[in-house]
Formats: C-alpha cells, sequence, structure tokens
C-alpha cells in the first residue's frame, strides 16, 4: 500500500473510532432519556461500524500493522458480533444476568479502548479526540447504570 492509502486508512480508522464513541454517548444519552426506539437504532447505525472495521482488517496486512492492531480491530469486530447476535437477533436479555453484564461491559470497554490505538495511527489530535470521547462515553456508561440499573 502507499503511503496515501496508508494515510486514509489512519482516517479511516480515526473516523470510526470517534464516531463510534460519539454513536454510543448519543445511545446512551437515549437511554437516559427513556427513549427505547432512538436508542435501538443508535445500536443498530453503531453496529455498521463492522464495515470499516472490515476493510481495516484486510488493507492491514498490506500496511504492514503490527500485530496488535488485527488484535484491536478484532476484539471491536468481535464485539459488534456479539452486540448484534444478543440485542438484535437474538433478542436476549443478558444485563440482567451480572455474570454476563459483567463480560459484556469488559468486552465492551477492551473493544472501544481498543480502538484508541487505531485511531493513534493518524496522528495526536486523532488520538486525543478518541480518548477524550472514550472517557465521556465511559462516565456516562457509569453514570446511566447508577441511575438505570442496565
Amino acid at each position: 500500500m502507499n503511503a496515501q492509502g496508508g494515510e486514509a486508512a489512519n482516517l479511516i480508522g480515526a473516523i470510526t473510532a470517534v464516531a463510534y464513541n460519539v454513536m454510543i454517548i448519543a445511545l446512551l444519552a437515549a437511554r437516559l432519556a427513556q427513549r427505547p426506539r432512538l436508542e435501538y437504532w443508535l445500536g443498530a447505525v453503531a453496529i455498521c461500524s463492522v464495515i470499516p472495521l472490515t476493510f481495516l482488517l484486510v488493507v492491514g496486512r498490506s500496511a504492514n500493522r503490527p500485530p496488535i492492531y488485527f488484535g484491536w480491530i478484532g476484539l471491536m469486530l468481535f464485539f459488534q458480533i456479539v452486540e448484534l447476535m444478543l440485542d438484535y437477533i437474538l433478542e436476549f436479555e443478558f444485563r440482567s444476568v451480572r455474570w454476563m453484564a459483567i463480560t459484556y461491559v469488559m468486552l465492551f470497554f477492551g473493544a472501544t479502548g481498543g480502538m484508541i490505538g487505531v485511531a493513534a495511527q493518524a496522528g495526536k489530535g486523532w488520538v486525543i479526540a478518541a480518548a477524550l470521547t472514550w472517557l465521556v462515553m465511559a462516565a456516562l456508561s457509569f453514570i446511566q447504570h447508577a441511575i438505570t440499573g442496565l
């Protein structure tokens, strides 16, 4: 892959990371506002991040990315598949089962935290944006859990 293609992939990764965080912030706000239909559709749109993530996984091989990069992308893809299966296909209420909820939250924060590493490929400004939106998302996640119990 040429340098220009690598820069484009870096930018796609950074935008995906920040946009995903912002989408989850909006989803959590919808949950707090008791707008389940909006929450559902924001989650569905967030799952569409599998498209650029799959692209990054494929392009990463020709860009000579380090192994950890594939771990970050793979973990996020795995999380998105779990999310799709549990919330959208099976419609399984797993959040009320303590061990499942804990496992899900660990996977969520591991996957979204790894996306900060993906954003870092595009430079300092993008890693700051990804880290700040991640921190807001994490804080809002704990706040909404304290209020809603979900």
